[in-house]
């Protein structure tokens, strides 16, 4: 209150100077509480502490405790723009022979549907077996049976800082996402876990450390990126699927980053009209390791790293932040 009065003060007596220094002040990220605000009920809910989009309901979620799970089932687990839509594709690539071969055009969505958004309310209970599930759900709000490594489930990491980028320019073509076009207080709503999915680090720590609960295959993004055929080997000896050295060609060539953004289906290029803008931007972007750097100042990055590097540093991850350095 003093510190709102001296300003009220100044501002009277000293009109021109004081207002720019307090509109200066009012955008500092360390001054402007808005940053840390809760987002807007408009697109987001808060269930146990996590934030989910309004396109579901808390008690759809609730039901997901006792949502029985299969011995077969396969479930795609990563915090936002850590490579869920391209594991989906290569799962895909790997399970369906008429994606392989091109016989069939099924949707990626539809063919791996996400557990805690069922917008097209799909009878998930009768799907074909193997069910494969994609989810940002942190670790306790999984279904149990899951939690007791019934089914497997493979959690995809990759760096934060390309994470918070790629989320950045995802949440502009989005309608479901809230838009914020101020990068700096988008971070700083990443940092606090003030957007859909909550905290990067809790999540993607929450998983790590609860492993043992879970029959679990832990992959990063760069890899991924770095060696795609190692990638596609591990997630076929994981899920007990045996596929010919063609078969596998065959899988690593249509999952390249480059090939995935020509096929409409890997690209969620036929999304409705009321979930994403058209033309505004692609679930696809760019694919590389590193791309935080083209849009992050070097306050930006060192502000980061303030908020999160020791923290990061007890994760079992030596996290690659461009294609020369790990950390």
């Amino acid at each position: 209150m003093f510190f709102f009065c001296l300003i009220f003060h100044e501002i009277t007596a000293k009109p021109k100077s004081i207002i720019l220094y307090f509109i200066i002040a009012a955008y500092s990220p360390m001054s402007d509480n808005r940053l840390m605000m809760e987002p807007s009920k408009e697109f987001v809910f808060n269930y146990k502490g996590f934030y989910f989009a309004v396109n579901t309901t808390p008690e759809y979620v609730a039901s997901l405790e006792n949502f029985e799970i299969k011995d077969s089932d396969i479930f795609i687990a990563t915090y936002p723009k850590s490579g869920t839509v391209w594991t989906q594709n290569i799962l895909s690539l790997i399970l369906h022979e008429g994606h392989r071969n091109g016989t069939e055009n099924m949707e990626t969505m539809d063919r791996i549907p996400w557990v805690e958004y069922n917008i097209k309310n799909m009878d998930y209970a009768n799907l074909p077996l193997p069910r494969v599930f994609a989810t940002h759900l942190p670790y306790y709000l999984t279904p149990k049976e899951l939690r007791n490594k019934k089914g497997r489930v493979i959690y995809v990491t990759r760096n934060p800082k390309d994470v918070l980028v790629s989320y950045y320019h995802f949440s502009k073509f989005i309608r479901t996402l809230e838009k914020i076009p101020d990068f700096n207080i988008f971070m700083e709503r990443f940092l606090a876990g003030k957007v859909l999915a909550s905290a990067w680090f809790d999540h993607v720590s929450g998983w790590y450390n609860h492993a043992k609960d879970f029959n679990i295959l832990f992959l990063t993004y760069e890899e991924m990126k770095k060696d795609l055929r190692s990638t596609v080997l591990k997630i076929c000896n994981f899920i007990g699927k045996k596929l010919s050295e063609e078969e596998i060609e065959s899988v690593v060539r249509q999952a390249t980053f480059e090939n995935m953004q020509k096929d409409p289906r890997a690209n969620y290029e036929n999304m409705p009209d009321d979930i994403a803008i058209k033309g505004k931007g692609r679930f696809l972007r760019k694919g590389t390791i590193g791309d935080w750097k083209n849009t992050m100042t070097v306050a930006q990055s060192e502000r980061f790293d303030e908020v999160l590097k020791e923290k990061i540093q007890t994760l079992p991850i030596k996290f690659t932040w461009d294609t020369e350095s790990e950390m």
